[in-house]
């Protein structure tokens, strides 16, 4: 349904080695290399950076690698569709990207998709919102779970599924004996524990204490929100994580949950899927269960 030598340039562009790209393909180095040859003569274009070792691609190179792409993953869906009409329901993998803040409550949606769906296999990755995005873009996800303030761009679709807020989780229960709320003010003299930078559940985080004119510096960062439960845990740091964390594994011993207020906000969060025409059968499936959930989590305006 598509060319076996376009199969063989998603391959190197993913793994950006000769050698393994054969491997991946369960060929020589020698015939994946004559058939990259074959398609630059066929196209008339350089596809491949020459040189020692894999440089990357052509700027014509990544145009045909786009195509390449979108082709197999259109086969793909092709395939998928079809065995639905044979099989009476939805099967294969579907591949979902979660930022790691929402990786508790993305549950309740797997749930609901394996309910509905029982032959299907599912995998969620634990990802950053740029890498979901871009694998996204690349077909090598299905949807990706993230807050949606950062999927305003023309090329996605996105279903919104809940408003996520955040509270402070602390050891130090006695320094907080007879609170109801803590203020972000407070919360930025604490001992804090967050994600990385590169998160984007930091970033907004860091935008909301910029915006009252805080600045605080957390003495401890991970890019795991289990690591950073372990180290709360632990009793020497607070930190501030979304309450679905919390609402669905539960609050650890000993630990004290207050809402944030002043400012009191929240973050809208769903499922994202690529724009595309014809929708395939999974992301069809994953938006019409998003869609479903969407009023159990109070989003039903």
């Amino acid at each position: 349904m598509i060319a076996r030598k376009y199969l063989y340039l998603i391959a190197l562009a993913r793994e950006k080695h000769f050698g393994r790209a054969a491997a991946s393909c369960h060929v020589s180095p020698s015939t994946l290399s004559a058939a990259i040859r074959d398609l630059e003569s066929e196209l008339g274009v350089a596809i491949v950076e020459r040189g020692q070792q894999f440089a990357g691609l052509t700027p014509e190179g990544e145009r045909v690698l786009r195509y390449a792409e979108a082709a197999a993953s259109q086969a793909a869906d092709l395939k998928q569709e079809l065995a639905q009409m044979r099989d009476g329901g939805l099967s294969g993998q579907v591949r979902i990207g979660v930022i790691p803040t929402a990786l508790t409550a993305v549950a309740a949606f797997s749930a609901a998709m394996a309910r509905r769906h029982p032959l299907i296999t599912l995998e969620v990755f634990s990802m950053s919102t740029g890498e979901i995005l871009n694998h996204l873009r690349h077909y090598e996800l299905e949807a990706g779970v993230i807050y949606l303030r950062s999927a305003n761009e023309p090329d996605l679709d996105i279903v919104q599924v809940w408003e996520e807020d955040h509270v402070l989780l602390s050891g130090a229960a006695h320094a907080f004996e007879g609170r109801s709320a803590i203020s972000w003010r407070e919360a930025a003299e604490l001992n804090l524990c967050l994600l990385t930078p590169d998160m984007q559940n930091r970033r907004t985080i860091d935008e909301t204490f910029a915006a009252i004119g805080c600045h605080p510096k957390p003495t401890l960062e991970t890019n795991s929100i289990v690591s950073l439960l372990a180290h709360v845990c632990s009793g020497g740091w607070s930190s501030i994580v979304p309450r679905s964390v919390l609402e669905l594994i539960g609050t650890p011993e000993d630990m004290v949950v207050l809402p944030m207020t002043d400012p009191a906000v929240a973050w809208a969060t769903g499922v994202v899927t690529l724009r595309r025409d014809p929708v395939s059968p999974a992301v069809e499936a994953m938006r019409v269960v998003a869609n479903e959930l969407t009023s159990a989590f109070g989003n039903d305006e």
